[in-house]
């Protein structure tokens, strides 16, 4: 029976274990950068996946993904074993690295929300001085109908 619960609070403790030993454990200079960012336990707790970001060394920096993908694979049985130690279950998991690409969808994102402000921007500022086409006020109101029910009920009158 798989426990959900369990299974949870496994990969939130895989994930703490491995980003700390990322940061002070683990000496590659091709992980200086990466950043931990979830972790997903299977429901049998044998395998885990780590996912992780890689950010830039400055603003203007391209990350090198592909040397933090080589670092992680170098130090994934270093990782295995500090995540058997901190974690103390039966079996541990065997450690899955993969590239977060919620980062990349989220920047796609806010790009594609900018270019529908700007054509909002554009929409207003034309609508700001436009002229309906038609009677400036086309829909009818309830003094127009009573005007105009007397007269009709007079006619047939």
């Amino acid at each position: 029976m798989v426990d959900h619960a369990r299974a949870a609070r496994l990969a939130k403790r895989i994930s703490t274990i491995v980003a700390s030993a990322i940061g002070t454990e683990i000496k590659d200079p091709r992980l200086a950068h990466v950043t931990v960012t979830d972790c997903r336990v299977t429901g049998d707790l044998h395998d885990a996946t780590v996912f992780y970001t890689v950010m830039g060394a400055s603003v203007d920096d391209e990350p090198d993904v592909a040397e933090a993908e080589a670092g992680l694979a170098a130090a994934t049985g270093a990782l295995r074993s500090l995540v058997g130690a901190g974690t103390g279950v039966r079996f541990t998991p065997t450690l899955r690295f993969e590239l977060d690409t919620v980062p990349d969808a989220t920047r796609a994102m806010d790009e594609l929300l900018a270019r529908a402000r700007a054509q909002d921007e554009l929409v207003a500022r034309a609508a700001k001085d436009a002229t309906p086409a038609g009677d400036t006020d086309p829909y009818r109101h309830d003094e127009d109908e009573d005007s105009s029910g007397g007269d009709e009920a007079e006619a047939r009158g």
